[in-house]
């Protein structure tokens, strides 16, 4: 069985012409939106040390967020294969980007710190693995050239 194609599709709309364009360097806001149907508006700009809006999303924090989303909703996915009772989950996420001469820049790591509680403290051990395996599934963790680290703490919920 195939799931086939998923297609996925947004407006990005630049918001940050002050008058003359692109004419000078600082001469423009970096904000955007980001628009997808049926949901709000999401604020964009650049990083702060880019000349962004520091009230607005940056593409940076996007990825990483991105990546931490992902390996959550894929270990919550694998914990119910696993029969395994999730009852809290937040994850500390960083992310490593590094500039280069030419103005470039990547990516160089991200570390996922996931915080899990599971109701069932026989289920600990399972931990580590439910992490490898939702890192496999992980779309967008397969999808950067980058190493997604994982430094999770599980513990077990109170009755």
């Amino acid at each position: 069985m195939t799931l086939g194609e998923h297609r996925y599709a947004l407006t990005v709309q630049w918001t940050g012409n002050l008058g003359g364009g692109t004419s000078s360097y600082r001469g423009y806001s970096r904000d955007h939106d980001v628009l997808i149907p049926g949901l709000p508006a999401l604020k964009g700009s650049a990083d702060p040390t880019f000349h962004g809006d520091r009230e607005r999303y940056n593409p940076e924090q996007l990825l990483l967020a991105a990546l931490a989303q992902c390996h959550m909703l894929s270990f919550l996915h694998v914990a119910v294969k696993h029969g395994v009772v999730v009852t809290d989950y937040r994850d500390e996420a960083t992310g490593l980007m590094k500039l280069n001469r030419d103005g470039s820049g990547q990516f160089e790591s991200v570390t996922l710190r996931p915080q899990v509680t599971m109701a069932d403290g026989r289920h600990l051990e399972l931990a580590g693995q439910l992490h490898h395996e939702a890192n496999q599934l992980c779309f967008i963790a397969r999808s950067v050239n980058f190493p997604v680290e994982h430094v999770p703490v599980t513990v077990a919920g109170q009755h």
